[in-house]
């Protein structure tokens, strides 16, 4: 007995809220596949992005952490 056949079986014996369930279940199966095709990731695109933005984040804390530090001056002064 192939797999078609043994879901066939086991539905014809189910209730009527138990095949409710299964109806359900089915449409959440059809609903994630399409949204999974729609789905593309470019990975050598991430790691470029992630690349810039972490150069640019370094940059900014680089750039800030003078300001950082003369607030801090300023708040101990006080």
């Amino acid at each position: 007995m192939n797999i078609r056949e043994q879901i066939t079986k086991t539905i014809n014996s189910l209730s009527e809220p138990e095949l409710l369930q299964v109806a359900e279940y089915l449409s959440f199966l059809k609903f994630r596949s399409r949204i999974q095709k729609k789905i593309s990731i470019d990975e050598k695109r991430l790691a470029e992005l992630y690349a810039e933005f972490s150069d640019d984040d370094r940059q900014m804390a680089e750039e800030g952490i003078e300001d950082f530090h003369k607030d801090l001056l300023v708040e101990e002064n006080e």
